[in-house]
């Protein structure tokens, strides 16, 4: 580990007296009459890292931007390690940015290029210093020995991390990264995921990831915001935001979900009771985030995939609050697991996800008839909107 770096262990242990690597003081930003960023406010925590979530349009972009300097607030402050940020350029700032396209200079090889940041510094580095810090930096992304290598000689994986040594060379307080690995097929997506995620652990410094991709947020992320119209619809850990949606938004944003929609007709300190357009009435608890809902007000069911059984006609499980037949309209392999879509009367077409161990739902093929059904705990009752 090279001399600037500092461990994750560390990072924590010293976080709890230091102010939050970025916050956000009821920011505004507005582009004419489109606001983009509205009234949000939120601390990430030093050392971690950090995922801005959400649809085209939803605000994550510009939120980066304001962190970075690139775009100045309406409304509200931008801190980064305790300090306002307000005024000051993003060349004056304590960040650097990966960018989806990684923006590499041709004309220049692999040292070249990781050390631009440190040519333009004042006061001058010499030459050794500058020298010393990008081999340290090639080092740390694995790419030891390549410095005299063309950038097109590389593969995407290899661009990639010349973009994040060169952001990483200059010791920024934060690294913020646009979209960096939406260019990549998905093997090495994965496999750059995994490389991130070992990178933030070692260098103990923030990482703030912008991305559509719900799988990629979950798979790398301590925090994540979910954004939507410029606001901040939930933010928490990836495992808050799976399990304890706010609402339908979230539920549907961040993993899959069935959802049955209707009116709440019952409540309880748990729960509450649905009933469908169709008068079928569905016990499900509270999501743990969410709010509780009213008697008379709009709803929803949300069963996640992976919760609902599926079995040959007359083997379901005894201990199901809810249990129906249905026929197997689609039967999609995917190695670990098998997707099902079944078709019930009374619900709809479903989703279930099995895991390959289950031999006896594996039996079943389109057109087969079937029995599903899941627990009432299994079961969320969300807000519908």
């Amino acid at each position: 580990m090279t001399s600037w770096t500092e461990p994750k262990a560390a990072a924590a242990a010293r976080s709890a007296s230091a102010p939050a690597d970025v916050e956000f003081r009821s920011v505004t930003k507005r582009f004419g009459p489109v606001v983009a960023v509205d009234d949000i406010s939120f601390e990430i925590p030093r050392g971690s890292f950090h995922s801005f979530l959400g649809p085209s349009g939803c605000g994550k972009t510009t939120s980066l931007r304001l962190i970075a300097g690139f775009e100045q607030p309406d409304a509200g402050e931008v801190a980064i390690g305790g300090r306002s940020m307000v005024g000051v350029p993003a060349y004056r700032r304590p960040v650097n940015m990966v960018f989806q396209h990684y923006a590499l200079f041709p004309h220049m090889n692999v040292a070249d290029n990781v050390g631009y940041g440190l040519r333009q510094a004042r006061p001058k580095l010499d030459r050794a210093e500058i020298d010393k810090r990008v081999a340290e930096t090639l080092e740390l992304v694995r790419l030891p020995k390549m410095g005299a290598r063309r950038t097109w000689e590389l593969s995407g994986g290899q661009q990639q991390r010349v973009a994040l040594a060169r952001a990483l060379v200059n010791r920024p307080t934060v690294l913020l990264l646009d979209e960096p690995l939406a260019a990549l097929d998905r093997k090495l997506r994965r496999d750059m995921q995994i490389e991130l995620q070992n990178l933030q652990r070692d260098v103990g410094i923030t990482f703030i990831l912008v991305t559509h991709d719900q799988e990629e947020a979950l798979s790398m992320s301590d925090t994540i915001a979910i954004m939507r119209d410029g606001r901040i619809v939930q933010f928490g850990t990836p495992q808050l935001l799976y399990d304890a949606p706010v609402n339908r938004y979230v539920a549907d944003f961040v993993g899959e979900s069935n959802f049955l929609a209707g009116k709440v007709t019952a409540t309880h300190t748990n729960g509450a009771s649905i009933t469908l357009s169709n008068g079928l009435a569905l016990k499900a608890r509270w999501s743990a985030a969410g709010e509780h809902l009213s008697v008379g007000e709009d709803g929803v069911i949300a069963v996640r995939p992976e919760v609902i059984g599926l079995w040959p006609v007359g083997r379901a499980s005894a201990d199901l609050d809810l249990r129906r037949q249905g026929q197997v309209r689609n039967r999609i392999y995917l190695g670990d697991h098998t997707e099902f879509s079944v078709h019930v009367p009374e619900l709809g077409e479903l989703m279930v996800r099995l895991p390959k161990s289950d031999p006896l739902a594996m039996s079943l093929q389109p057109g087969d008839m079937a029995e599903i059904g899941w627990r009432a705990d299994q079961a969320l009752a969300l807000r519908a909107t």
